[in-house]
């Protein structure tokens, strides 16, 4: 573990998921902003970066949350389970969450921003519903639990956030996903109209670290934090096309039931219900949070692949669409939003 980083003028951040996905963008935020980061980590890295200390442990260890979260002016919670079965989702996404909301009470933390993911509302589709429109139905076990572990945050006093889908730098989900999709069911999906809650990572990232510091106090309840404007479907296969990372069907507009029917007598390891996802409409309503985090949302997930093209082509080449990738792999600490 690290030596605590010398006082400055931002109190410390306690932060879970540092080594995940969007964990990882958002220690970067948090640090360049000059921020002492106190980051939980099963296997902390033998280096930290200037200002990170790390406190070796996991969600279920109460004395590594104790140490994680005293002194802290704010605890970001981004470690979850985003695959597996009931026990182990219900360890990490529902007790686990519910053992450091403790923690963070009895050290008297007074901003919490814990990471959901907007799976929860269930199969859709969803066209710009806001939270509240319909009740959650979460699928998989990953959303059912990540459910449950929004409760002990609200309950906190916490800032819940549902992004939908992620995408950007280690990403090993969405666009390994929507790849082998392109190839097994190779028409226009719905006729590419399907509108889609994304998000940048570094966008995500922004926001997170926004809530976390700036301001009077990160807004209590649930938001929706994709990008405030939709994705076309269509649009996003387009997109992915200009970067060489897939080639865009140019087969007929299909209806859902064929598509389905297509997917199923091709086997690969991208289920029915994560190709509706991508081809169905799944549109959040996102705008409020950005509004009172006082966070522009930045160009859309879409201007932001070029930056990520370099990750994708090396993971596509390295795994292809049917490697670890393409299923959403097992994270627990940040990760995927989960599904």
């Amino acid at each position: 573990m690290a030596a605590e980083p010398a006082p400055g003028a931002h109190p410390v951040v306690a932060l879970t998921g540092a080594t995940g996905f969007i964990g990882s963008g958002v220690l970067a935020a948090l640090v360049a902003r000059g921020v002492r980061v106190r980051a939980l980590a099963r296997k902390p890295p033998q280096e930290a970066a200037p200002g990170t200390a790390w406190v070796a442990g996991d969600l279920a260890d109460r004395e590594a949350l104790t140490e994680l979260c005293t002194g802290a002016g704010a605890l970001v919670h981004l470690a979850s389970r985003v695959a597996g079965g009931a026990e182990e989702c219900e360890t990490v996404n529902d007790r686990g969450a519910a053992t450091l909301m403790a923690a963070a009470t009895r050290a008297g933390v007074r901003r919490i921003v814990h990471l959901s993911t907007a799976a929860v509302h269930g199969e859709g589709p969803h066209a710009g519903i806001e939270v509240d429109e319909v009740p959650p139905a979460p699928v998989s076990e990953a959303s059912r639990t990540r459910l449950l572990g929004e409760r002990h945050a609200l309950a906190a006093g916490g800032c819940v956030l549902r992004p939908g889908l992620v995408t950007g730098t280690g990403d090993r989900w969405v666009v390994p996903a929507v790849a082998e999709l392109v190839r097994r069911v190779p028409v226009r999906w719905e006729g590419g109209d399907a509108r889609l809650s994304m998000v940048d990572r570094t966008d995500l990232a922004r926001l997170i670290t926004a809530l976390a510091l700036d301001g009077r106090v990160a807004p209590p309840g649930v938001h929706h934090a994709s990008h405030p404007e939709p994705v076309r479907c269509g649009d996003l296969l387009a997109a992915l096309a200009d970067l060489g990372l897939l080639s865009v069907p140019e087969g007929p507009a299909v209806p859902w039931e064929e598509c389905r029917r297509l997917l199923a007598a091709v086997p690969g390891r991208v289920s029915e219900r994560q190709f509706g996802l991508v081809a169905r409409d799944h549109w959040y309503r996102s705008e409020r949070i950005w509004r009172l985090a006082d966070c522009p949302p930045g160009p859309g997930p879409l201007a932001r692949l070029p930056e990520a093209a370099p990750w994708y082509r090396e993971l596509l080449g390295r795994d292809g669409p049917q490697g670890r990738g393409a299923a959403g792999t097992v994270v627990a600490d940040g990760g995927s939003p989960g599904r």
